[in-house]
């Protein structure tokens, strides 16, 4: 599955802290668990492409599209 291929696949996202200090991205759906952890410096950096590819999107998305981030990412 490519970048830019919708998906049916529903998945819920956590993202925060853990005691270990590190920074947990938690992604579950049907069937599958995904626990990434990084340390504080990688998780600074994914929010820069994070914040770079929303930018980005945001110039190139249609007008008119759904305001619901969920709607979006279904």
């Amino acid at each position: 599955m490519g970048i830019n291929k919708q998906s049916d696949v529903a998945a819920t996202l956590a993202i925060g802290p853990t005691s270990l200090g590190m920074v947990r991205i938690y992604i579950e759906g049907e069937g599958f668990e995904i626990p990434m952890d990084f340390d504080p410096d990688e998780a600074l950096e994914i929010a820069e492409e994070l914040r770079a590819a929303a930018e980005k999107a945001r110039g190139s998305a249609p007008r008119g599209g759904s305001s619901s981030p969920k709607e979006r990412a279904r």
